[in-house]
């Protein structure tokens, strides 16, 4: 009986294995064999060039600038919002009027996608009747400034806003964790006379490493992947300095056809997520203790 049991929780898990498969294994094997193509993405003509593409991507000098665009919008990202996050959580946590009504406000911006929210964005910093320059010129008297003139200003304004979108997701993965926390664990602190920051960095934050785990994750490989907000905000300018991997993957196939640097390029950014992502998991995990 036991066995007939998990035999039909097995076939249950087919459709999902089945589209598993249909959309990732099956774009990744496909993608990788593009990758030893010259091919231009549209025609029926592929020219087999081996490691070229490849070894192109050691002498790619846009390679370097958007892998640490990347990076940045990566971990800092992630740092960014799992510190606001933990915190946002730490006060919803708390009982108080309309609480509920700040836990809608700070997980609403994550209901918008990537690319409107760099649109709506871009208007608050544009040069020309920029929300940002109205406020500098007519309230201070300041000159204009071309924000998005700048790649590594823009940079950061796409890690800030990045941060603060997707900072509702880390508030509820934290406060889902510290629900679960047993108040005996913090009752018998503070009976020890611990102070309240003892209590959260010798008590609550090592509790707290399985959330922490699936937040800095999540977020890590999320930032690694940041695409819509950067077409939203900067279209990867000026001159693709400001770009991700992911937009420069997506120029490369449309704009400057070149299929099969673009799948070598995704590969490379494949195993770049995979390199930072899962030595970091198995750190988080093996700090993991049980309640």
């Amino acid at each position: 009986m036991l066995k007939k049991r998990k035999i039909k929780m097995m076939l249950l898990t087919v459709p999902g294995l089945c589209l598993i498969a249909l959309f990732v294994f099956v774009p990744l094997v496909n993608g990788t064999r593009i990758a030893f193509y010259n091919w231009n993405g549209y025609g029926k003509t592929m020219r087999f060039v081996g490691l070229d593409n490849f070894i192109e991507l050691f002498r790619d000098a846009r390679i370097g600038r958007t892998t640490i665009n990347t990076l940045i919008y990566g971990i800092g990202s992630c740092v960014l919002q799992n510190i606001l996050g933990l915190a946002a959580a730490m006060f919803v946590n708390k009982k108080f009027p309309g609480r509920n009504a700040i836990r809608a406000i700070l997980y609403m911006p994550i209901m918008i996608s990537g690319f409107v929210m760099g649109q709506v964005m871009r208007y608050m910093f544009v040069y020309d009747n920029g929300v940002m320059n109205d406020i500098l010129y007519y309230l201070f008297g300041m000159e204009k400034i071309n924000w998005l003139d700048n790649a590594w200003v823009g940079v950061t304004i796409i890690t800030l806003i990045n941060s603060w979108q997707y900072l509702g997701l880390c508030m509820l993965i934290y406060l889902a964790g510290l629900q679960s926390v047993s108040p005996t664990y913090l009752e018998a602190a503070a009976i020890d006379g611990a102070k309240p920051h003892q209590v959260f960095f010798n008590v609550t934050l090592p509790l707290l490493i399985p959330s922490i785990t699936t937040a800095v994750i999540t977020n890590l490989i999320g930032g690694l992947k940041l695409y819509e907000m950067v077409v939203g905000l900067t279209s990867g300018g000026p001159n693709r300095m400001s770009a991700s991997l992911s937009q420069y993957i997506q120029i490369l196939y449309f704009d400057d056809e070149r299929a099969g640097y673009a799948a070598a390029v995704g590969i490379f950014q494949f195993v770049l997520i995979m390199i930072l992502a899962m030595p970091l998991n198995k750190y988080l995990k093996s700090r993991e203790i049980e309640a």
